[in-house]
């Protein structure tokens, strides 16, 4: 007989901000994430304790998949800015380290959490008001008619994960390249429901990063006994998603029944054939299939002249579906019907190092490109992969608000300054609407303030300092091994390269005490562009995320557990 174990209740903690276990984890994590932060970070390796392959990283979402804890309010954390990087693929570091700074400032300050959290979202509502207007002074239009601001856009991205170990060619060209990709998969023509194309990457390790390359059209593995490839153009193509290997577990669900005496093989092998001699009938060139073809199959294809690529694996299938326009085939008991060919301009080889691939070139227009993507090793390779793919995504984002935010921690201090000036202006008026006092706005507000200066301190790793400058609230760093005395000689430009310094321009060191400003606006004729970008449509969301996560850690009173 079992034992039987009585279930224990379960374990009611009241305020569990005030206690001593979740104050010291929270201030892990927001260590571990700061660390992490910017161009500078310092890299993570994850491990678990049973074994398994070793990652390093600094990117959020690697991280914080990797980060297990009991207490639910961590686990609340990690979930929300999960989901906001799923969604944008960017600024969840940012996100994280100002949700985390919102919730010590708020504790470190003593106020009531109702107060800090209604301040809190009268600040947000505040910040994205502000960042919505036309005449935003760390908000920059893009230019589709020219690439350089999206290239700026991308390299930001890319530049912002140490692990890729890129040297400054590299990240040009890496950069450039992220934007030759996008552009590929945007349709010229824009019909009534606008459709992006795909960029297919393909990794090839121990080459060098200036060796990658992006191709219109689709590049595939060669095939064993690939067969003649120069072919008349275009070609008509057919492709299968059902297996063709001829096994009775692909006929479907079900029972089967047999005569006796009747070989199974030999008649879905003659099913298979009859397939063939139908394709050939209909001209086709080139054969394709998800999965297996029948070894007889393909030989018969072959001997006849056609172009056959099995194992095509269903990551594919959707990119070559657009490049041709065919319909896949889920089945070979019947005929297939014309409407399901597709068309290929051109096949042809192309080899990189040792690695021979086929290359599918569209027969008209299509929004499909792979991108041949090389690093040293797999730990720099897979990491650039990453990158590149939430470089594609952070560039889409842009189709839908053509702007970009000033990057570098220069957007974080723009804004300290302008809510500090707008909170001290409205203070009479704000604190009555959000029913507190005065005192308790103002600290509520500074504390927002300050969070956001940290988030820009983060950025610095190697023993510098954080000044803003007092004219337009930029942020500039001082190096460790700097002399004070002439500042101007040692700091040539704002963090984002937007601002130039001058001889009679006045710094602060941020986090302390400087005089209120308003920030005055950029010049609108300044040959200076920015340097460093982050997205627009992320980063809006990352402050939302930040700031509704962190009052809703805040407004958490009682937390039940179950531990049965």
């Amino acid at each position: 007989m079992s034992r039987l174990v009585k279930k224990s209740p379960s374990v009611c903690t009241d305020l569990p901000l005030n206690t001593t276990e979740l104050c010291s984890k929270l201030q892990l994590m927001k260590e571990l994430l700061r660390s992490s932060y910017g161009p500078t970070g310092r890299l993570k390796q994850v491990h678990n304790n049973i074994g398994g392959s070793v990652v390093t990283s600094s990117a959020s979402s690697v991280l914080l998949q990797a980060i297990s804890s009991s207490q639910p309010i961590i686990n609340l954390i990690k979930t929300s800015i999960l989901g906001h990087i799923h969604r944008f693929s960017d600024c969840g570091l940012f996100a994280a380290v100002f949700c985390l700074s919102l919730i010590e400032e708020a504790k470190q300050g003593g106020l009531r959490e109702n107060v800090v959290i209604r301040v809190n979202n009268h600040l947000l509502t505040l910040c994205t008001d502000y960042l919505q207007q036309e005449d935003c002074s760390c908000k920059v239009r893009l230019d589709f008619c020219s690439s350089q601001s999206l290239v700026t856009l991308a390299r930001s991205v890319i530049s912002s994960k140490p692990t890729c170990v890129l040297t400054e060619p590299e990240l040009v060209h890496i950069s450039r390249l992220a934007v030759q990709a996008f552009l590929l998969t945007v349709p010229c023509n824009i019909p009534e429901t606008v459709r992006l194309g795909r960029t297919v990457t393909v990794p090839l390790e121990g080459h060098s990063v200036l060796e990658s390359a992006v191709f219109p059209g689709l590049l595939l593995d060669m095939p064993e006994n690939l067969g003649p490839v120069h072919l008349c153009s275009p070609l008509c193509m057919v492709l299968f998603s059902a297996s063709l290997a001829g096994d009775l577990s692909e006929l479907g669900d079900g029972r089967i029944e047999m005569h006796s005496g009747v070989d199974t093989d030999s008649q879905i092998l003659d099913q298979l054939l009859q397939l063939g001699k139908q394709v050939l009938n209909d001209e086709v060139k080139l054969f394709v299939c998800q999965k297996v073809i029948h070894p007889v199959l393909q030989h018969y294809l072959r001997c006849n002249g056609l172009i056959v690529i099995e194992r095509l694996g269903v990551s594919l299938m959707e990119p070559l579906i657009q490049l041709s326009g065919a319909q896949p085939v889920a089945t070979l008991h019947t005929n297939i019907p014309s409407t399901a060919y597709g068309r290929v301009h051109k096949v042809s080889i192309k080899q990189f190092g040792s690695k021979k691939m086929v290359h599918l070139q569209p027969a008209g227009e299509t929004a499909v490109c792979s991108m041949i993507l090389c690093h040293r090793n797999e730990t720099m390779l897979n990491e650039l992969k990453l990158v590149c793919q939430k470089t594609e995504h952070v560039l889409r984002l842009t189709l839908r608000e053509p702007c970009a935010l000033l990057g570098g921690g220069c957007t974080e201090t723009h804004l300290a300054a302008y809510i500090r000036h707008k909170s001290n202006n409205e203070i009479s008026k704000s604190s009555s609407v959000l029913g507190c006092t005065q005192t308790e706005y103002r600290l509520a507000a500074e504390a927002f303030c300050r969070s956001l200066e940290l988030v820009a301190m983060a950025l610095e790793h190697d023993g510098g300092s954080s000044l803003i400058d007092l004219t337009h609230a930029h942020h500039w760093i001082l190096p460790s091994d700097a002399t004070e005395e002439q500042p101007e000689c040692v700091m040539r430009f704002c963090s984002c390269g937007a601002v130039e310094s001058c001889q009679n321009k006045k710094w602060s060191y941020l986090n302390t005490k400087y005089a209120e400003l308003s920030p005055a606006p950029l010049q609108t004729a300044s040959p200076l562009q920015p340097t460093v970008l982050d997205s627009f449509t992320a980063k809006m969301n990352a402050f939302r995320v930040a700031v509704e996560t962190a009052n809703l850690v805040l407004d958490v009173k009682y937390v039940i557990q179950d531990f049965n």
